[in-house]
């Protein structure tokens, strides 16, 4: 089991969602955050308002899968989110110790679906 931690642009999430669905991956969790990589410093503009500074505005993707999902987890996010620009974030991927789904009580590669 792996845990795929990605950081894109906020406009790149509903095509990141849509090559996911088509690699028949469904469960994500979706969160704002701030940060800065390469493009530190850089005004950009969100939703309307310039945005200048330090920290930007991305979205964090968390996916857990299992093995067989990796790769088609990896490329479904490279193909939603690349735009060849800097900032188009970041993908890692953890090793995933253990998953319990609370409903139920089940664990491992069941726990994930």
């Amino acid at each position: 089991m792996k845990l795929i931690v990605a950081i894109i642009q906020p406009h790149k999430l509903e095509e990141v969602k849509e090559k996911l669905y088509k690699a028949e991956v469904n469960l994500i969790t979706v969160s704002e955050v701030l940060g800065h990589g390469q493009q530190k410093g850089v005004t950009e503009i969100y939703r309307g308002a310039k945005e200048t500074g330090n920290l930007l505005r991305k979205i964090r993707l968390e996916i857990a899968v299992n093995e067989s999902f990796v790769e088609p987890t990896i490329k479904a996010i490279i193909k939603g989110a690349q735009t060849g620009n800097i900032g188009d974030g970041k993908i890692f991927v953890l090793d995933l110790e253990r998953c319990i789904r609370i409903r139920t009580g089940e664990e491992g590669s069941l726990a994930i679906g």
